[in-house]
């Protein structure tokens, strides 16, 4: 049975790359101009969602997944940026909620990072073991 925080990450992640699917043309609305293939990155994005939210709750992947869950949550911070710098382009959420996101993914960061933090310091106990 996976601890209640990794069970959150998972549902937060799942109902993200959902989302990706089931509603596109949100995602690739908020996609600054200077990245192409905005179609292609909502779907690769999704799928990696997708692929955190499963791995993180299985113990073999877990210290991986959270890996690159913090990776792919800084990957995406320009979005939330732009987001924000570009309030007026997105006036169906308020901007006050589009600066809160920024502070919020580093908070997310930080709570997955804590999340793992059984499976990295096994791992730190196996590598000083077998030093």
């Amino acid at each position: 049975m996976p601890r209640l925080p990794l069970l959150f990450i998972a549902l937060y992640f799942a109902f993200g790359g959902i989302s990706h699917f089931a509603n596109p043309q949100f995602f690739t609305a908020m996609m600054p101009d200077y990245l192409p293939y905005h179609a292609e990155l909502v779907a690769i994005t999704g799928v990696f969602e997708l692929l955190g939210a499963v791995g993180i709750l299985l113990a073999r992947t877990r210290l991986a997944a959270g890996y690159c869950l913090i990776a792919f949550m800084l990957a995406v911070l320009p979005v939330h940026i732009h987001m924000s710098v570009n309030a007026q382009h997105f006036s169906d959420i308020p901007a006050l909620v589009l600066h809160f996101r920024i502070a919020l993914q580093f908070v997310f960061i930080a709570f997955v990072w804590w999340a793992i933090s059984p499976e990295r310091k096994s791992e730190n106990i196996i590598q000083k073991t077998v030093k």
